[in-house]
């Protein structure tokens, strides 16, 4: 019976008290008969098994017992068995309260000893069932998140009335932890003009970030954070080489400054084209993806579904500047190389011509194909090989320079074509760079050079 009390007890639903016992409804008022009463009770055959039970263990009467009327001692042992019988239920009771009492003092202090939520205390939620990518996709999240930061480009102003310099964020974006020596690499616009960087890791510490080397041509810039290694988890490292159209990739990046959000997408296409935001030089190879990437993205890495590194997400191609489904990433093989130049030397070699050339426009509106040469610095690689450069004569009419039409044999039709061979060349080598100049076509030995500010 205190079991079947505790259990539809309220408690456990709620902090009201516990309820008074139940009444004994099966019970009827004792009342004591005159000596000509003939009997108190009914017929032993009648009587409830409990109270027999009672009864013979309190040895009132017996089984075998005549209660007649008239007789002093029946009326004794009835009186006494009636009140017997009233202690036993209201002592039963009481037992029933206390042991309730004891069960929600118990459960009480249980729920202020043991650290437990307060809502979680009575709420049993069942496992969130889950599809196979679904949790694979949750299990790539949860893998590469700590290895992708957030990057907080800061600026010096100066306030127009108490002119005190201050430093304001310009801009944000996003970035991957590259090595355990705390390289974070990103792209070069997400830092362009900054005079200070912070770096916010996944656990929400910020560290003050140096640069480390940048390569203006392809976008890629290198940082570098004194944060403990142990919070430091280097991306995995895939290929690009071997990708896909269709198969499905994963950008996770700080979009508009909501960290850590992962969006999902396919390769939409590869070997796209485009140009740096810094220079105009043309990104090669370039992988095409539908992954939403808008602004605070760039930066973040682009992952297979094997949650391996194979691009930079980079830019967007939007007439509104959110993202539309078309987003672009520079492959890994070409961040490799660059990284790998950076954190030895703190630049990129990159061989050069030496040559200033004009618009693609304006070579087509003479009818031609190729480069038009408009400048050759005398001290470049071009001036001292001898390419002539465009220029007026006495009497200020345009003098045509050298048109380049190809290079090692291989043609060139625009400044793309040109900067896609060098971008296979190195400091040092010797390339035959064909031109046509006036109504004739030369071939020319040049030796490549680094960038003026490089060597």
């Amino acid at each position: 019976m205190a079991t079947s009390a505790l259990l539809n007890s309220p408690f456990f639903y709620s902090s009201s008290p516990p309820p008074p016992p139940p009444p004994l409804t099966n019970r009827k008022p004792i009342s004591f008969p005159s000596s000509s009463s003939k009997s108190l009770f009914p017929p032993r055959s009648s009587l409830n098994p409990l109270i027999l039970s009672i009864h013979h263990q309190n040895s009132l009467i017996t089984p075998n017992c005549n209660c007649s009327s008239g007789s002093s001692s029946s009326n004794d042992n009835n009186y006494l068995f009636a009140k017997q019988n009233r202690y036993f239920f209201f002592s039963s009771a009481a037992l029933d309260s206390l042991l309730l009492l004891c069960a929600s003092i118990a459960l009480s202090i249980s729920l202020f000893v043991v650290d437990v939520d307060s809502a979680s205390a009575f709420v049993v939620s069942t496992p969130r069932k889950l599809q196979t990518d679904e949790l694979a996709t949750v299990r790539l999240f949860q893998e590469n998140t700590p290895s992708v930061v957030y990057i907080t480009n800061l600026a010096v102003r100066q306030d127009a009335f108490t002119l005190d310099v201050l430093e304001v964020p310009q801009g944000s974006g996003s970035g991957f932890v590259w090595d355990k020596q705390g390289h974070i690499v990103t792209n070069y616009h997400v830092i362009r003009g900054a005079s200070d960087l912070r770096v916010t890791l996944a656990d929400q510490t910020t560290y003050d970030a140096k640069v480390v080397g940048f390569d203006q041509d392809k976008d890629v810039a290198v940082l570098r954070v004194d944060a403990p290694k142990d919070k430091l988890r280097p991306i995995p490292v895939g290929i690009s080489a071997d990708l896909l159209v269709g198969q499905k990739v994963f950008a996770i990046g700080n979009p508009f400054g909501l960290d850590h959000t992962l969006t999902t997408g396919v390769i939409s296409g590869l070997r796209r084209e485009i140009s740096s935001a810094a220079t105009g030089r043309p990104i090669q190879d370039v992988i095409q993806t539908d992954a939403a990437i808008n602004p605070g993205n760039s930066g973040g890495p682009l992952l297979d579904s094997s949650g391996s590194l194979i691009g930079i997400n980079t830019a967007i191609y939007s007439p509104s500047g959110a993202s539309s489904g078309v987003g672009f990433s520079i492959p890994v093989d070409t961040v490799g190389g660059i990284v790998d130049q950076l954190v030895r030397f703190g630049k990129v070699t990159r061989p050069i011509l030496g040559i200033k050339f004009a618009p693609d426009q304006s070579v087509e509106q003479l009818g031609v194909s190729g480069v038009l040469v408009l400048d050759a610095p005398a001290s470049g690689p071009a001036g001292k090989a001898g390419l002539q450069p465009t220029k007026r004569d006495a009497y200020g009419r345009l003098i045509l320079g050298d048109i380049i039409t190809s290079v090692n044999g291989k043609k060139v039709t625009n400044g793309s074509d040109l900067y896609r061979i060098l971008d296979q060349c190195k400091v040092g080598d010797k390339v035959t760079v064909e031109v046509l100049r006036g109504d004739h076509k030369e071939k020319i030995p040049v030796t490549l050079e680094p960038k003026a500010d490089e060597s």
